[in-house]
C-alpha cells in the first residue's frame, strides 16, 4: 500500500527516528554508490518559486539514480481546466513519485487521494514537513538528542511552525512559539499535537518567555508568499519579534539559531546572528537534501 508524506503526522515517532538516522548516514556518504531510484522518475510539481526545495530534490533524486522531472502548473493542462484528479491518475502511470510545492494544502491532499504513487508535500500554506525533518536533523546534529530540547519559534504561526509543532509532539521536544496576538499557529494542529502527550506545546505572545532557557531559536519571514498585500501591517506588528544578539543572550549559552530561508536580513533576523558562531542555518539548508533522500528511499523504493 502506497504511503504519502503530506504532514509530519503521516509518520510515526519510530519512523522519524529511522529517517533521521538514515539522513545522517547519507550525509556521511554511506551507500554513496547505491542507486535505489535507478529507472524511476520523480515528478516535481511547483506552483510557487523555489530555491532549496527544487534544487535539493532535483539533486537528491539524481544522486539516488533517478530522473527528476520539473512540472510547472503553467506548462500543464491544469492551466486549461484539467482536474487535479485526472492529472493525478495520469501522472501515476508515468512516475514513481510526486513532490508538490503548492499554494493550498487541499491541492496536495486531493492529488494524493487520486494518485497511486507516493506524494510528498514540498510545501503548502498549512504544512512544510520536509523542512521540519531537516530541522530535526540539524538539532540532532548539534545537540545529540531531540527529547527535552527546548525549541523557541519567534514569529508568524505559519506552515513551518505547524510542522514543527507536529514534529515536537512526536519527538518529545518542548516547543514554544511567540507570535503577536492573532498570528499564532493553527489551533487545531496545536490541540492535536498536545494529545500526543510526548512533547510540550506552548503558545505565547511573550518573546522573552519563549526564549528563556531555549536550546534553539527559530524564525521565518514575517510575510509569506501570497501575503504581500498585508506586508506593512504585519511588519509593524512583528518588529519586537526579531532574532538578534540581545535575544540570543536570553537563551542558553550554547543555543543555536535556525531559519528555513529565504531570510529578509535586518527584519526577522539580523546579520550578526545569521552569520555568527551560533548559526546553524546553512547546515539546516544542506540537510534538506539528505532528509529528502531518506524520505524518497522510504516511500518510493
Amino acid at each position: 500500500m502506497k504511503r504519502d508524506l503530506l504532514t509530519i503526522f503521516d509518520l510515526s515517532a519510530n519512523e522519524i527516528e529511522a529517517l533521521l538516522k538514515r539522513s545522517v548516514a547519507l550525509k556521511a556518504g554511506v551507500d554513496s554508490s547505491r542507486c535505489p531510484l535507478i529507472g524511476k522518475s520523480i515528478g516535481l510539481f511547483f506552483e510557487k518559486p523555489s530555491t532549496r526545495t527544487r534544487v535539493s530534490f532535483e539533486v537528491g533524486v539524481y544522486q539516488l539514480g533517478g530522473q527528476p522531472i520539473y512540472l510547472s502548473d503553467r506548462d500543464m493542462q491544469l492551466s486549461r481546466g484539467e482536474t487535479i484528479a485526472d492529472t493525478a491518475r495520469t501522472l501515476s502511470r508515468y512516475l514513481s513519485g510526486m513532490v508538490m510545492r503548492v499554494l493550498k494544502q487541499t491541492t496536495v491532499d486531493e492529488f494524493a487521494r487520486h494518485a497511486t504513487i507516493p506524494v510528498i508535500n514540498g510545501l503548502s500554506d498549512m504544512h512544510h514537513p520536509c523542512q521540519a525533518l531537516a530541522d530535526l536533523m540539524t538539532i540532532y546534529e548539534r545537540k545529540g538528542h531531540l527529547e527535552g530540547v527546548r525549541l523557541a519559534f519567534i514569529g508568524d504561526g505559519n506552515n513551518v511552525a505547524n510542522s514543527l509543532i507536529e514534529a515536537a509532539a512526536l519527538t518529545g521536544m518542548d516547543f514554544v512559539i511567540a507570535s503577536p496576538e492573532g498570528y499564532g499557529p493553527e489551533a487545531s494542529i496545536v490541540e492535536k499535537a498536545r494529545k500526543q502527550g510526548k512533547g510540550s506545546i506552548t503558545v505565547t505572545t511573550d518573546v522573552k518567555e519563549a526564549v528563556a532557557g531555549a536550546d534553539a531559536l527559530y524564525t521565518d519571514v514575517w510575510v509569506s508568499m501570497g501575503q504581500e498585500s498585508a506586508a506593512g501591517e504585519k511588519e509593524a506588528r512583528f518588529r519586537a519579534y526579531q532574532i538578534n544578539s540581545g535575544l540570543m543572550k536570553l537563551a542558553r549559552p550554547d543555543a543555536i539559531a535556525l531559519h528555513c530561508l529565504p531570510a529578509i536580513r535586518g527584519k526577522e533576523i539580523t546579520d550578526e546572528v545569521m552569520d555568527g558562531p551560533q548559526s546553524a542555518i546553512f547546515d539546516q539548508a544542506e540537510n534538506r537534501m539528505h532528509t529528502e533522500k531518506a524520505v524518497l528511499e522510504f516511500l518510493v523504493v
